[in-house]
């Protein structure tokens, strides 16, 4: 039983270090930073002001189109020094038609839909200034967003800076929701920590940034543009940093249904990713880069979750040998995980009878959060899944 306690402990280990481990050893590693000295965090300089390009790239966005203008012109940095280009390939509800209404919105369109990562490919050659910002169009930035954003590109050392997606609280939350957002602000920790330790790995889709002549064109059928263009820059010796106070709101997923969509098409972009971005494994050639890509991102993607799985039979294996009903010390753990997915299973059931248990919404969650990669990377292997975005409903 040795070698099968050997694995056990190795899997346990795996799973903790990456969903919970690596955040404590993150957070020592910033303290350690901070008391010798070496961390010297940035204040605002207002009065840091280039040319900012607002990019969006939608399709079929017509509903969202008047609050996101307005939205926009209401942001504190110079209107004379933000300007708004959209591109509405394949769009064909009217979203162009209601954009050229409105004075100053600089409005790109070709009938042909080749996915959000086609648009910023053709969108991004008809930028002029020297950071653009790219955000969804269903999403509404905090009013000093694009300030704070700029604010960190005055250090010749960043190259990309990512805000915050953050979700609308509401008093009778889903299970999708509860559980994005408090993934959402564990997430914004880990990326405060990772930026003061050096960088962010991976920027958020819904408002990220980079200097404009630091964009790679990306392969047409990738699935999680922004996180290959901001850790391409990275792998260009820039840093990624990250604001919590720039952020982007939007409803969290309308079900765990229609988050279990989207995670699973982040699932497969993430393997994607793993694949292309493969030379970021290299800790001698990006040293901490490398030890908070795999950390944070690689293992979540890939390791963990088979850890997960492989954690069942081997404890229950070692539970058997020392009598399931015993209550010996791998019986014990084999009880809680068996209870923690009955938990899971309980929330599934629950949320389908429209009846909200929040302390069931975390194991919930996570189980969706794993059985995404499973799905996700059968689609990557089918090469099933399509580079159109098919966005997932929201709450109201």
């Amino acid at each position: 039983m040795i070698p099968l306690k050997f694995i056990f402990w190795f899997l346990l280990s795996l799973v903790f270090y990456a969903y919970i481990g690596y955040g404590i050893i993150l957070y020592f590693l910033v303290i350690i930073k901070r008391l010798t000295g070496i961390s010297r965090r940035k204040k605002i300089d207002f009065g840091y002001e280039p040319d900012v390009t607002l990019f969006i790239a939608a399709y079929n966005e017509k509903d969202f189109v008047a609050d996101k203008i307005k939205n926009s012109r209401e942001l504190d940095y110079p209107a004379e020094k933000l300007h708004m280009v959209w591109v509405t390939d394949g769009s064909d509800d009217g979203t162009p038609e209601v954009l050229k209404a409105f004075e100053g919105v600089e409005v790109h369109h070709q009938p042909q839909r080749n996915g959000k990562i086609g648009a910023m490919n053709r969108g991004i050659k008809l930028v002029k200034s020297p950071i653009v910002v790219f955000c969804d169009a269903n999403t509404m930035l905090g009013k000093e967003s694009i300030r704070r954003i700029v604010n960190l590109f005055s250090d010749p050392k960043v190259g990309c800076v990512s805000g915050e997606k953050r979700i609308f609280g509401k008093d009778k939350d889903s299970a999708a929701g509860a559980g994005e957002g408090l993934y959402w602000k564990y997430e914004s920790a880990l990326k405060k920590w990772d930026a003061e330790l050096y960088s962010v790995v991976g920027a958020a889709g819904e408002l990220f940034a980079i200097r404009t002549e630091l964009y790679e064109e990306v392969e047409k059928d990738t699935l999680l543009d922004d996180f290959i263009i901001s850790l391409r820059v990275a792998q260009k010796g820039y840093t990624i940093q990250y604001d919590p106070e720039a952020y982007a709101i939007e409803n969290a997923s309308a079900n765990v249904k229609e988050e279990l969509k989207r995670k699973i098409r982040i699932s497969a972009g993430g393997i994607q990713s793993v694949v292309r971005l493969r030379s970021l494994l290299n800790f001698f050639k990006f040293g901490t880069l490398s030890f908070q890509y795999i950390s944070h991102r690689v293992l979540r993607w890939t390791l963990a979750p088979l850890a997960l799985l492989f954690l069942i039979p081997t404890g229950t294996i070692l539970a058997a040998d020392e009598g399931i009903l015993e209550l010996g010390f791998y019986s014990i753990l084999l009880w809680l995980q068996l209870l923690f997915y009955l938990s899971a299973l309980l929330g599934w059931y629950l949320e389908n009878k429209s009846i909200r248990i929040k302390l069931l919404f975390v194991p919930y969650y996570f189980f969706i959060m794993n059985l995404s990669v499973f799905l996700g990377f059968k689609r990557y292997l089918k090469g099933s899944q399509s580079v159109n975005w098919e966005r997932a409903k929201r709450g109201k």
